[in-house]
């Protein structure tokens, strides 16, 4: 075969590779699914039970549509306004981490939509309604103090509320709540009263312990100078004051003294 006879079949090929490049880019006969992302196969429309995983898949052009969904973790931000067992008002702010199940992405989009859909349809409504719900069983104190609790009680009444949606909690987090000014202030008043309260209570220990030491040192000086005053007797003091004594005798010894009177003269020559 020579050139211009290849030239016919080259052309032919030429045009057929385009030929189908233009009904592979308008038809489009394959899908790709991307990472954390499920495909939700329709046929004319109608949601199929299959779901395509990630990775290549073909699909029979206008036949077959594919609706991808994301199955990761997603986060939602939702301020609520909340009343109190002790009526007071708060602005709370919470936020949900959430997923679709990857197994019920299907019927996710059949029931719900979208992520759009699903995130305005359900959990918005959701968290709001639970955290409604879970604030008046407290007055504003105890939500102030228990606020891990009530985080829990959350989060233990919002996963069945959307596991019947097919999505999934992983986590929710109470980033805010808002006191009214009054309220913040009595609560400062109450933290000073508590706190002042507890150094009057030190002061009158510490007082106490001091009075009670000094009765202490009081007992044991009186006991002390009562055991003194016992052991100092005559015989004692005269027995004290001739151990003393360093043999000489003075010439006149007067007085009232321990020892007795001695009148001692000097020898005459």
């Amino acid at each position: 075969m020579n050139i211009r006879q290849a030239q016919p079949s080259l052309y032919l090929y030429g045009g057929g590779a385009l030929v189908f490049l233009i009904v592979a880019i308008l038809f489009k006969p394959f899908t790709v699914i991307n990472a954390g992302e499920r495909g939700v196969i329709m046929h004319f429309g109608e949601v199929q039970d299959q779901i395509l995983s990630e990775g290549f898949h073909p699909v029979l052009p206008v036949y077959t549509s594919i609706k991808k969904m994301s199955v990761r973790v997603k986060k939602t931000d939702v301020d609520v306004k909340v009343g109190t067992k002790d009526l007071q008002i708060l602005d709370v702010k919470a936020s949900v981490n959430w997923h679709i199940e990857a197994n019920k992405v299907n019927r996710v989009y059949q029931q719900v939509g979208d992520d759009r859909q699903v995130r305005e349809t359900i959990i918005i409504p959701a968290i709001s309604e639970v955290l409604k719900a879970a604030t008046p069983q407290r007055n504003a104190e105890e939500i102030l103090k228990q606020r891990s609790s009530l985080k829990e009680e959350i989060e233990r009444s919002l996963k069945p509320r959307l596991a019947k949606y097919g999505l999934q909690v992983d986590d929710v987090s109470l980033i805010n709540i808002g006191f009214s000014p009054e309220f913040t202030k009595s609560i400062e008043q109450k933290q000073i009263a508590e706190q002042e309260a507890k150094k009057a209570d030190y002061e009158a220990l510490k007082a106490s312990k001091e009075a009670e030491a000094e009765v202490n040192r009081a007992k044991g000086t009186a006991e002390a100078q009562r055991l003194l005053k016992q052991s100092l007797n005559k015989e004692l003091l005269q027995k004290q004051a001739i151990e003393k004594w360093d043999g000489k005798f003075p010439t006149v010894i007067g007085g009232t003294g321990t020892l007795p009177l001695i009148n001692i003269a000097p020898p005459k020559n």
